[in-house]
């Protein structure tokens, strides 16, 4: 159960986004402590007497070896980033919709010579994280980076309201594209992955900092590098910020209670999916279950029920 991270069933379209509790308003700063963030001071790999500024906040380091535990199947796909969850399939004409409405795939990534082809009917996750989060992502796959490239462009307001209203938002903003592929020796064999990694409001750079063990020894991304599931692989500056995973058609499952969430009609949301459904997010620790490799059904011979 501890490997699923938490995922509760949201009242409301975004789930309460209370991860953790019990942090004292004396540990962390009070610019911080004003917005009333649930920070488990407790879980930081630094002591958080230390933290002078909200920047210090924003990129705190956590234990994630001891607090974000993983699947023990090591083919599942994790979480990169303690966020908001969206999901959704490119065969669902309402989630392609929002996908075209959110990011647009050609505009996207940006490179039409062979990823934009690969990634067109994708199935796709969309992790949303705010201020109080915390702010590194990690590999939700292990595999060898196939490509690695960035993107200029203006910062938007990441928040669903403004991403489904918008035609093409993430696309314009300033991101970071890693195609990741996990058909190799060691991978996930999930296909080849894409992980695009965007910034919003006050957020100017996304850090690089690939680690193997812990933090230590950050490296930058470059292709031939191999990623390993649940390290870290980035960073975000302080603000608000959004992280995209695209998976080839057919090579994923996404995990069962995401599916429910994102179905639900039972819910009110002022962020549409386009056709009235409301757009349920999943509160999501990093490194829990995202996916799995679709199940293979046993074949039946003749004369079976």
């Amino acid at each position: 159960m501890a490997c699923q991270g938490i995922r509760m069933q949201p009242s409301t379209a975004t789930l309460p986004a209370g991860l953790a509790g019990g942090a004292s308003e004396r540990s962390i700063p009070q610019t911080i402590c004003a917005r009333e963030h649930a920070i488990d001071s407790s879980e930081c790999v630094d002591d958080p007497r230390t933290f002078r500024t909200a920047r210090a906040v924003f990129e705190r380091r956590i234990r994630y070896w001891e607090t974000r535990p993983m699947p023990e199947n090591r083919l599942a796909v994790v979480a990169p980033a303690e966020s908001r969850a969206l999901v959704g399939e490119g065969t669902q004409k309402h989630l392609l919709r929002l996908k075209q409405q959110f990011f647009g795939i050609a505009e996207l990534l940006a490179d039409s010579r062979r990823w934009a082809s690969a990634f067109a009917q994708a199935s796709f996750a969309i992790f949303r994280l705010t201020p109080d989060r915390y702010h590194y992502n990690h590999s939700p796959v292990s595999g060898i980076v196939a490509d690695h490239y960035r993107i200029a462009g203006d910062d938007h307001s990441c928040d669903p309201g403004t991403v489904l209203a918008e035609a093409t938002p993430g696309s314009k903003n300033d991101h970071v594209v890693t195609i990741i592929d996990t058909d190799v020796p060691g991978g996930s064999l999930v296909g080849k992955v894409a992980m695009i990694e965007i910034t919003a409001l006050t957020i100017g750079e996304i850090v690089q900092c690939v680690s193997t063990e812990r933090y230590d020894n950050p490296q930058p991304v470059v292709p031939g590098l191999f990623l390993q599931r649940g390290a870290p692989k980035s960073l975000f500056r302080p603000g608000s910020s959004t992280t995209v995973l695209l998976f080839e058609p057919s090579r994923i499952e996404f995990a069962g209670d995401l599916q429910i969430n994102q179905s639900r009609h039972d819910v009110s949301s002022r962020h549409s999916l386009g056709i009235g459904n409301p757009a349920v997010e999943t509160d999501i620790r990093v490194r829990s279950l995202l996916a799995t490799a679709p199940r293979i059904r046993p074949l039946t011979t003749k004369g079976q029920s």
